[in-house]
C-alpha cells in the first residue's frame, strides 16, 4: 500500500502572499517543510500540489530543485487538484499537509499514519477535536474516500477545502489522534506576517538544527515565551470560515495604512470581522463579493457616487468608447469644454469652471482661489470638506472643532502648526457664531466655506444672511455641493433655496461612479486661478468629463433628483413607522436622498452592528443609512423593509432586557475615525 504525502501550497495566499517562499534561516519555507516531512518513515513519496497560475512557476522550480515532484492543477477547485495529484502518484493512502506548516513533525505524521492503518479507517486526522498546536495538522485518507469526495462533493466550500465532505459524511469510518494534553491554543502555522515572525523566532533559536521536535518547541515556549508573543491573539483555523474579502482585508491592513483609502468603506464602520470588504462587480443596486455572493446595496451606494445605479449602461458605453479612442494625449480633450458649458448653463452665477477628480481636491482648489483673489488667509467653515491641511487645521486650535462636522476624532497630526487658527468652524443655522468669527478676525476671512445642507434645513433665512455677510465683508462664499449636488435639483441644492454663491463645488454623483469634480464660479473670482499655480496631469484625462456629460444627460431625461427624493422620503417615513410600531426612539437625519437614522439609546452602535449582521445574512448591504439611486425600485425597498422589521423587533427585545451583545457574532462597529492596526 503506497502512502503519498500531498502538500497543498501556492503563491497566491490572500493574507500573506508568497508565504511558501518566505525566507526562514536562509531557506524558503517550503524547503523547511519538505526537509522535516522527509524524515517520515511511513511516507513513500512526497508531492507538492499547486495551481496552474503562472505565479506558481517559481514555486515549481524551487520544489523541483529540491528534488521533489510538483503537480499543477485548478486554482479554486482545490479538491480536484489534490485528487489528481494523488492519482498521478498511484497513491493508496494520502496524507494531506498544508504548505503553511513548516514546523510539521514527522513523528506526529507517522503516528497518524500508523493509527489510520491499524484501525482500517477511511479518514483520520489530529484535529477532531484538535489537541496539537496549530501547525501540526495532519490528515490521512484512503484513495477510495478521496475519490468518493471528488465525485460527489458539489459545494464551493467542500471543493475549496478538500476534506469537509469526508469529515461530514456518516458513511466514512473516521478516527482522530489525540494528544494526552491539549495544546490546541498554540499557534505555529503561517497565515499572516505575525505568524511568520513567530516561526522565524523558533527556527533561529534552534539553527543550524532544523529537524528539532515539536516537544522541543513546547519546551522553548515555556522557557522563552516572548518568542511566541506576536500571534498570541490569533484564532485557530480562523481562515477556514473567512470569506475571500475578509482574508484580503486582513492582508490589506498589513501593507496599506488603515487598510484602504477611504474611512467610510472600512469594514469596521459596518461589521468588523464579517463585512465582505471587497467587490468583484456591481450593477444597478447589486454588489457581488469576491466569493460571488450577491447583495442588494441598501447602504451608501459607493459613498453617494451612483445616483443612476452602478454600471449604468449609457454612462459605461460612453466611457468604453472613450477608452477605445484613447483616454490621454498631449492634446486636451474637448469633453472638458462641453462639460464646463453644461455646468454654466445649469447655474446662472457660474461663468467659469475648473475640474479635478475628487472632492477633497476641488475643495482645496476653491480655497486657493479664494485666498488668491482676496489676499486673505483665514477660512470660516461649516460642514465636511475633505482631508487636506487647510481643513484639518481646524483641530489645531480646537481639538474637537470638527466633531460636529460629520467625522469626530480627526487628528491634525502632520498638519503644520503654523496653520493654527486659519480655519474657524461655525455651526449650521447659527449666524451669530459666524458674525463673531468675522468680527474677531477683521479683514482676514478669505472664504466662507459651507455645505448648503446636510442634516438640517436652513432656518430664519440663514443662507441669505450668510450671503449678505459675505457681500458686506468682501468674502468669497463657497457652497460645497460635493455631497448634496444633484440630489434634490438638477444641479446644486442652492437652486432650491435661491441663494447664489460665488463658487459652487461638485463631485461624487457628477460622474456616476467615475472620478470627476468641478469648481464653478463668477468670472472675476475664478480668473484668480491664473494668478496662482493649480495644475495636475490627471485632471486632463478624458474618462471623467465623458462620464459626467452622459450622467447629466441621463439625469435630466429621467429627472432622477425627483425620483430619489421621493423614494428617500418614503424610506424615512417607513423607518419612523417601524420605530413607532415597536415603541423605539428613533432620530432620522440627512437629505431625503441621503437619509439615515439612529436609535436614541446608549446601545445605538450595537444595534447598528446587529442590523448590518442580520441584513448581510439575508443578502443586503445595509446599515443605518441609505443613499438612494434610481435603481432602488419599490419592490427592492419593500423586500428591504420585510427583512428589516424582525430586526427592529429584536432591538425592542433588547431595550426590554435582552442582551444585544450576545446576539453579535463579532465586535461592535466603530463610531468615527479610529486608527486600524
Amino acid at each position: 500500500m503506497k502512502t503519498v504525502a500531498v502538500i497543498q501550497a501556492r503563491m497566491g495566499s490572500s493574507r500573506l502572499p508568497k508565504k511558501v517562499l518566505k525566507e526562514i534561516v536562509g531557506k524558503p519555507l517550503i524547503e523547511l517543510l519538505l526537509s522535516r516531512l522527509s524524515q517520515s518513515k511511513e511516507i513513500d513519496q512526497i508531492i507538492v500540489a499547486t495551481s496552474d497560475n503562472y505565479e506558481n512557476d517559481i514555486l515549481e522550480l524551487t520544489v523541483n530543485r529540491l528534488g521533489f515532484k510538483c503537480f499543477r492543477g485548478s486554482e479554486n477547485n482545490v479538491l480536484d487538484r489534490f485528487f489528481k495529484a494523488a492519482q498521478s502518484c498511484a497513491a493508496d493512502n494520502i496524507v494531506r499537509i498544508t504548505g503553511d506548516c513548516p514546523l510539521i513533525d514527522a513523528k506526529v505524521v507517522d503516528e497518524c499514519i500508523k493509527s489510520f492503518k491499524s484501525q482500517n479507517l477511511d479518514y483520520l486526522s489530529n484535529t477532531l477535536p484538535p489537541s496539537y498546536p496549530d501547525g501540526l495538522d495532519v490528515e490521512v485518507m484512503s484513495y477510495k474516500a478521496l475519490h468518493n469526495a471528488q465525485n460527489k462533493a458539489t459545494s464551493d466550500f467542500d471543493r475549496e477545502h478538500v476534506t469537509p465532505y469526508i469529515k461530514n459524511n456518516q458513511h466514512f469510518k473516521i478516527g482522530n489522534l489525540e494528544n494526552d494534553k491539549d495544546f490546541s491554543g498554540l499557534r505555529w502555522t503561517v497565515d499572516e506576517f505575525d505568524d511568520l515572525q513567530v516561526v522565524r523566532n523558533i527556527f533561529e533559536n534552534f539553527f543550524p538544527n532544523i529537524l528539532f521536535s515539536w516537544k522541543e518547541v513546547l519546551d522553548l515556549h515555556e522557557t522563552k515565551p516572548h518568542l511566541f508573543m506576536h500571534n498570541k491573539n490569533k484564532i485557530r483555523n480562523e481562515g477556514l470560515y473567512m470569506s475571500k474579502g475578509q482574508k484580503l482585508w486582513t492582508r490589506a491592513k498589513q501593507i496599506i495604512p488603515g487598510g484602504n483609502m477611504l474611512l467610510s468603506k472600512r469594514p469596521e464602520m459596518f461589521l468588523p470581522d464579517q463585512w465582505p470588504a471587497y467587490f468583484s462587480k456591481s450593477k444597478g443596486c447589486s454588489v457581488w463579493d469576491l466569493d460571488n455572493n450577491e447583495y442588494t446595496d441598501m447602504s451608501i451606494m459607493g459613498i453617494g457616487t451612483n445616483i443612476l445605479g452602478y454600471g449604468h449602461p449609457e454612462v459605461d458605453e460612453a466611457v468604453n468608447q472613450t477608452v477605445q479612442k484613447g483616454n490621454m494625449s498631449t492634446l486636451n480633450c474637448p469633453e472638458e469644454v462641453l462639460l464646463a458649458d453644461k455646468l454654466v448653463e445649469m447655474h446662472p452665477w457660474i461663468d467659469m469652471v475648473r475640474f479635478a477628480r475628487a472632492g477633497g481636491e476641488i475643495n482645496s482648489i476653491a480655497i486657493r482661489i479664494a485666498r488668491a483673489v482676496t489676499g486673505r488667509d483665514k477660512v470660516a467653515i461649516c460642514g465636511y470638506h475633505g482631508w487636506h491641511d487647510w481643513y484639518l487645521a481646524t483641530n489645531l486650535s480646537i481639538e474637537s472643532g470638527l466633531d460636529s462636522h460629520l467625522l469626530p476624532g480627526l487628528e491634525p497630526k502632520g498638519v503644520p502648526a503654523s496653520l493654527n487658527g486659519t480655519t474657524l468652524p461655525f455651526s449650521y443655522n447659527n449666524i451669530e457664531e459666524l458674525e463673531s468669527i468675522i468680527t474677531n478676525n477683521p479683514n482676514q476671512i478669505a472664504a466662507i466655506k459651507m455645505e448648503v445642507s446636510r442634516n438640517l434645513e436652513p432656518e430664519n433665512k440663514f443662507l441669505q444672511k450668510v450671503r449678505s455677510l459675505a457681500d458686506a465683508q468682501g468674502i468669497v462664499l463657497i457652497f460645497d455641493e460635493c455631497t448634496s449636488g444633484f440630489r434634490e435639483t438638477f444641479g446644486g441644492l442652492s437652486i432650491k433655496y435661491g441663494v447664489e454663491p460665488d463658487i459652487s463645488l461638485f463631485a461624487k454623483a457628477l460622474g456616476n461612479g467615475y472620478a470627476i469634480s468641478a469648481c464653478g464660479g463668477r468670472k472675476e473670482i475664478m480668473q484668480a486661478a491664473q494668478s496662482t499655480f493649480i495644475s495636475s496631469t490627471f485632471w486632463t484625462e478624458r474618462i471623467g468629463p465623458t462620464a459626467a456629460l452622459k450622467t447629466l444627460e441621463v439625469m435630466e431625461r429621467e429627472e432622477s433628483w425627483k425620483k430619489i427624493t421621493k423614494m428617500g422620503v418614503s424610506i424615512t417615513n417607513r423607518w419612523k413607522k417601524l420605530a413607532e410600531n415597536y415603541e423605539l426612539e428613533l432620530l432620522t437625519w440627512g437629505l431625503p436622498a441621503l437619509t439615515g437614522f439612529s436609535f436614541t439609546s446608549e446601545k445605538n452602535l450595537a444595534y447598528k452592528t446587529l442590523i448590518c449582521q442580520e441584513m448581510l445574512n439575508k443578502g443586503f448591504l445595509a446599515s443605518n443609512s441609505v443613499y438612494v439611486s434610481i435603481a432602488h425600485t419599490e419592490d427592492i425597498v419593500d423586500s428591504y423593509f420585510e427583512t428589516l422589521e424582525p430586526i427592529f423587533e429584536l432591538i425592542k427585545d433588547c431595550e426590554e432586557g435582552r442582551d444585544v451583545y450576545s446576539l453579535l457574532n463579532g465586535p461592535v462597529c466603530h463610531s468615527g475615525f479610529k486608527r486600524l492596526n
